[in-house]
């Protein structure tokens, strides 16, 4: 991964999509893959294209049970008489005479040379080997799967940069794969920041609360699927967060750090991000998520991307979906895919200003039109980490937008599968 410092910008507050874009544009898929075995690739993502070495199915068979025959036969044939029966793993082996059909159940290779399936609940039976199929229409190649209909050998069945789900798992099983290449698993260091902070188990004096930001990351990047490095809490020093830094970048591919980026006098991620290698931008004109820092950090000859994110723990949350998980699919080699955004009327008041994009955790459901409707969870701040808990979606409102109310369309992107 590099970062080209003449195309960094050297302004402030970025739009959503100007960042989105810079982040990507910036990010390059590491090297390396592994062997796996196809039980354990769920969730990793494919090194390669996979050629397939068969075809799928490997020959034409039937798609139900019913009974066999060659169409053309029908004009002079309208009675079909029974010749045998074919079964999935046992082929018939006779020969089909002109006028004849065999019984055949789902799976079963198609004997030559028939071409189409009546399936069983539409067959008419003048005697127990008598098909009647006079009054019964027929469309030749009908309930039959054509060889390599699925996939043909030779053809491309996965592209490289697929993330392996269960229809993928599935998939290699059926084409007699047991091993896979798969890029390997990135390696992320967190870390959060600040004097205030306390460790689950510590005493929480006055005017301190508990570090929740490394644990909505451990989440998130759990899910992602990659190894973790949990570097804990570092305090507001220059010194420590320095050295924290030199060694998350020794460690890791990439460094997420939550609090340290706004304003104030003890926020120094962006100073130090400065001196150790490249701030690409450090804000962004949104809510909650405005302070964000991107860039990276060099040490050993290499360079690890950084993102500094909010102290808050939605805008951390927030900003990790839509920069940082989009950004280390990028990194780990996986195809770029578009969010899965769907709209919705909106049930209730929805205050915005114009100017900056804002994220809202809503609760989508259907109305009794069948139409999805939303309504947002109540106050919006990005310190009330409940609003994302009790949501189920993300209403997304552009930079355009006032506030919405009762019947405005907005746009949604569902939590479910994506958090």
């Amino acid at each position: 991964m590099s970062i080209t410092n003449s195309s960094l910008p050297r302004a402030g507050s970025l739009s959503v999509e100007q960042a989105r874009q810079l982040i990507l544009q910036h990010t390059q898929a590491l090297s390396g893959s592994q062997q796996l075995p196809v039980r354990n690739a769920l969730d990793r993502i494919l090194a390669e294209d996979l050629i397939s070495p068969i075809n799928v199915p490997a020959c034409a068979n039937s798609a139900m049970d019913g009974y066999a025959f060659v169409s053309a036969d029908l004009p002079s044939h309208p009675e079909l008489t029974l010749a045998g029966t074919a079964l999935a793993g046992q082929p018939w082996q006779g020969q089909l005479l002109p006028g004849q059909a065999i019984r055949i159940m789902t799976g079963a290779i198609l004997p030559a040379p028939c071409d189409s399936v009546i399936p069983q609940e539409q067959a008419v039976l003048k005697d127990e080997r008598t098909l009647d199929m006079r009054h019964i229409p027929v469309r030749p190649g009908q309930h039959v799967r054509l060889c390599g209909e699925d996939l043909a050998a030779g053809s491309v069945a996965i592209s490289s940069g697929k993330r392996l789900g269960p229809a993928e798992l599935g998939l290699l099983a059926s084409l007699g794969l047991a091993e896979i290449a798969v890029r390997r698993r990135l390696r992320i260091a967190i870390f959060s920041t600040g004097d205030e902070l306390r460790s689950l188990g510590q005493v929480l004096e006055t005017g301190c609360v508990y570090d929740s930001n490394r644990y909505t990351l451990y989440g998130m990047l759990t899910r992602l699927g990659v190894d973790i490095i949990d570097l804990g809490l570092v305090p507001d020093d220059p010194v420590a967060l320095e050295q924290a830094l030199l060694t998350a970048s020794d460690q890791a591919d990439a460094i997420i750090t939550s609090g340290g980026v706004s304003v104030g006098e003890a926020d120094y991620t962006k100073d130090i991000m400065a001196k150790l290698g490249e701030v690409a931008f450090w804000s962004i004109n949104m809510r909650p998520g405005r302070p964000l820092a991107f860039g990276h950090i060099t040490s050993g000859g290499k360079n690890t991307l950084l993102f500094g994110l909010p102290g808050n723990p939605v805008a951390v949350m927030v900003s990790f979906y839509f920069f940082v998980r989009p950004a280390l699919l990028a990194l780990a080699g996986a195809q770029a895919m578009n969010l899965p955004v769907l709209r919705a009327v909106a049930s209730c008041t929805i205050p915005k200003r114009t100017g900056r994009t804002e994220f809202q955790r809503g609760i989508c459901s259907n109305n009794l039109q069948g139409q999805l409707e939303v309504r947002i969870t109540g106050q919006q701040g990005s310190g009330i980490l409940s609003s994302m808990s009790e949501a189920n979606c993300m209403v997304i409102l552009k930079p355009e937008q006032g506030t919405v109310t009762p019947g405005d369309t907005v746009e949604i992107l569902f939590f479910d599968g994506f958090i």
